[in-house]
């Protein structure tokens, strides 16, 4: 399994969305947007989780710099979460 950052995200963009362009790359274990706490707005990015490496890079190479939703969007493989004090 491997977890993508996705980018540059269209606020008009959904997470059923997400998982369905993803999903042209390979199987997608799950999409997630990343919403503001008070508003529940987009902050323009999120998260899509692909079941192996191939899959992974495959979606990398479709979409990175491309257009999604009307904006062009950056994919790369996320980094692991750092915890700050």
């Amino acid at each position: 399994m491997k977890k993508l950052f996705v980018g540059g995200l269209s606020f008009k963009t959904t997470e059923e969305g997400l998982a369905e362009a993803f999903g042209k790359a390979g199987q997608v274990i799950s999409a997630v947007i990343i919403t503001d706490r008070m508003t529940h707005r987009s902050k323009g990015f999120g998260f899509v989780e692909m079941t192996n490496d191939d899959e992974a890079e495959a979606a990398i190479a479709m979409y990175n710099n491309q257009e999604l939703d009307g904006r062009k969007v950056v994919v790369n493989e996320a980094r692991p979460l750092v915890k700050r004090f």
